[in-house]
C-alpha cells in the first residue's frame, strides 16, 4: 500500500496527517529521536515533538528513556484493535446516554453514494425481526453472506432473488438450507434490461420498510429508503408476483 494511503487511512483511527506521518516513520524504523523523525519526514522540530507527544498520548508510541529520548512505534495491529476496543467502548456509552433518533415511517428518504447505502442496508439487515426479501445480483447477494448467516441462524424467514440468475451459495450447503431462494430466469429479462437489472436491489424487511436503487459501488450511486405503508404494499406485492412468475416457470 502507497504511503499516501495508509497516511489517509490512520486519519480514520484518530490521527492527524502530520501525526500519521511521523507514526508512518516511526513504523519504518527503529527507535528514532525526535531529531531524527524530522530529518526523514521534513517537518519541522517544533511539530515532529508535538506530534510525537500526541503519539504517545494516543498509545501509537513508546517513550524509550536515554540520554536523548527515542520512540518506538506501537504495531499498526495493536494500535488498530486498541482504538476499535476504545471507540466500541465510546459508542456503547453514546447509545446509552446520547439523544434517540430512527427513521421516520412515513415519506421517502433518497440516500446516496455506494457506501452510504450498504450501511442503511446493513443495518435494515441487522434490525429484522421475523423476514427479509431481497433482490439483487447474485454477486450482491453473495456480498452479504455475514449478514444473511446470522439472519438464518437467528431463524429469521430469508428469502433471495437472484435476478442474474445465479445460484447462490453453492458450497455452503447449511446456509443454503436455510434460505428461500428463486433464480430469474433468463428470458424474463429484455436484452436492453440486462445491464439495468444487474444493477437494482430491491429489500424488503418484515413488511414495513423497504429499500430499493441502484448500486454499481460508485459515489453516484442512489437508492430510496421507506416506510410508506401504502408504497410498502405496492412494492411488497410486485415481488409476490414475480416470486409467483418464477415457481410456475420452474414447474
Amino acid at each position: 500500500m502507497e504511503e499516501a494511503a495508509i497516511i489517509e487511512q490512520l486519519t480514520l483511527f484518530g490521527l492527524s496527517r502530520q501525526e500519521a506521518a511521523i507514526y508512518l516513520c516511526l513504523l519504518q524504523n527503529e527507535e528514532l529521536t525526535g531529531y531524527e523523525v524530522a530529518k526523514l519526514t521534513g517537518i519541522s522540530r517544533s511539530n515532529v515533538y508535538n506530534g510525537l507527544a500526541s503519539l504517545v498520548e494516543h498509545g501509537a508510541a513508546y517513550v524509550i528513556e536515554g540520554s536523548a529520548s527515542k520512540y518506538l512505534a506501537v504495531s499498526l495491529e495493536e494500535y488498530c484493535d486498541n482504538r476499535l476496543r476504545y471507540l466500541t467502548g465510546v459508542r456503547n456509552a453514546l447509545i446509552a446516554g446520547g439523544p434517540k433518533k430512527s427513521l421516520p415511517r412515513e415519506g421517502y428518504i433518497t440516500i446516496e453514494g455506494y457506501d452510504h447505502i450498504c450501511d442503511r442496508l446493513r443495518h435494515m439487515l441487522q434490525d429484522a425481526q421475523m423476514r427479509i426479501y431481497f433482490s439483487a445480483c447474485g454477486e450482491f447477494l453473495e456480498a452479504w453472506k455475514t449478514e444473511i448467516a446470522a439472519l438464518v441462524a437467528a431463524g429469521k424467514k430469508v428469502v433471495l432473488i437472484s435476478e442474474d440468475n445465479r445460484e447462490l451459495f453453492p458450497e455452503d450447503t447449511e446456509l443454503k438450507s436455510g434460505i428461500i431462494e428463486y433464480l430469474v430466469p433468463e428470458h424474463f429479462r429484455e436484452p436492453e434490461e440486462e445491464e439495468q437489472r444487474s444493477d437494482q436491489i430491491r429489500l424488503i424487511i418484515d413488511s414495513e420498510y423497504i429499500l430499493t436503487g441502484t448500486v454499481t459501488g460508485k459515489s453516484g450511486d442512489a437508492c430510496l429508503y421507506s416506510g410508506q405503508k401504502n408504497f410498502v404494499r405496492v412494492f411488497k406485492d410486485a415481488m409476490r408476483n414475480e416470486i409467483a412468475l418464477i415457481r410456475i416457470t420452474n414447474h
